[in-house]
């Protein structure tokens, strides 16, 4: 009877061995998920903050694009004006 118990305390210390080896691997493995996680957030920030920026930029390039067209309006007015004093 001694023996059997005897050999059943190896197993179940085996057991919580094992146990707390697998712990230990889970915990490693949630320490590199939760920094793997916490690049990809920085990451995603990052390309919301660039998305917001090219957006801006868009906004940006629309107004200098009419500022343009309006400059060339008022150039050909000018140039129009100066061939009509021209023929004077």
């Amino acid at each position: 009877m001694a023996e059997g118990l005897i050999e059943r305390l190896n197993q179940l210390e085996q057991a919580v061995r094992r146990a707390a080896e697998l712990i230990a691997g889970l915990k490693a493995e949630r320490a590199g998920l939760e920094k793997r996680l916490a690049e990809q957030a920085r990451e995603l920030e990052n390309l919301r903050a660039g998305a917001a920026t090219s957006a801006e930029e868009r906004g940006e390039l629309g107004r200098l694009r009419l500022e343009r067209k309006e400059v060339l309006a008022q150039v050909e007015t000018m140039l129009k004006e100066l061939d009509r004093l021209e023929a004077l």
